[in-house]
């Protein structure tokens, strides 16, 4: 699959002159936080999706951040126009999509998730190094935003009428359908009128992407759609997982919903 690298791939192309690898870890949204924060793969670069590549002004967790950030932000981590980005994190998978996406919607389609993660990659053997602060030489880096593949509350709306798009939300049936509250303090239950749910571990298996046969299977429920597709979560995260897995399978178009049901709660409320 185009956008998804095996370990034993990215451990043959570790030379490559143009190869930067990113570690876009970020704490699950329970409060969980990674065992493997003391270490990195060799030579791997902090994508720091919290601070650096998220909006800080907006009222909304994980905000896609203006292009003119996201430029000046992977410039200073030394990326190209030129780079092949691997991105990946500590989880296996769950927020390296995201940075996968971020990467696609500033315009760089040279971008991959390592499937697995650091726990593959530590599965297989390969090498990882302490944590430790860097600088790098400033990247030419260019980001113009693709704004047909994020979507915002106004759209979200309007589609509810309009019914021009599916909506998928990644988060599990159970917060979905109300049974659990969400895991963020104060924000209620429920979803978008009209989604449809596919949470996001039904593409994943042991920490990695299911196979594209699997993936098919998964969603089988979407042939014959044709209306394009937007991702929904709690705040933009796992929705991402999902929009990775359709892409070797679907063929629309396909978008994020940003500010997710975080937002959507909140402002409808």
């Amino acid at each position: 699959m185009k956008h998804i690298i095996s370990a034993a791939d990215l451990e043959r192309r570790l030379n490559e002159p143009d190869l930067v690898i990113l570690d876009a870890t970020i704490p699950k949204v329970a409060g969980s936080v990674s065992t493997n924060e003391k270490r990195r793969i060799k030579g791997a670069r902090f994508f720091d999706i919290k601070k650096t590549f998220s909006d800080a002004t907006s009222a909304f967790p994980n905000t896609l951040p203006t292009a003119e950030q996201f430029k000046r932000e992977c410039r200073k981590l030394g990326i190209n126009t030129t780079s092949f980005i691997v991105v990946y994190d500590d989880w296996g998978i769950y927020s390296s999509p995201r940075a996968w996406w971020m990467f696609r919607t500033m315009g760089h389609d040279k971008v991959a998730v390592l499937d697995g993660g650091l726990p593959e990659w530590e599965n297989q053997g390969y090498e990882t190094e302490p944590v430790s602060e860097q600088k790098y030489v400033s990247g030419n880096f260019k980001a113009t935003l693709n704004p047909a593949a994020v979507k915002d509350f106004d759209f979200i709306r309007s589609n509810i009428e309009e019914n021009k798009a599916l909506v998928i939300d990644a988060r599990s049936s159970d917060r979905f359908h109300s049974r659990v509250p969400e895991p963020r303090a104060d924000l209620r239950s429920g979803h978008i009128k009209g989604a449809i749910n596919i949470p996001y571990t039904e593409v994943l298996e042991a920490g990695k992407f299911k196979s594209k046969e699997q993936l098919k299977e998964v969603l089988r429920g979407l042939e014959g759609e044709t209306k394009p597709l937007v991702f929904s979560c709690g705040s933009g995260i796992t929705a991402c997982i999902v929009a990775l897995a359709s892409e070797s399978v679907l063929g629309n178009d396909k978008a994020i919903y940003d500010g997710s049901w975080t937002e959507y709660a909140q402002l409808t409320n």
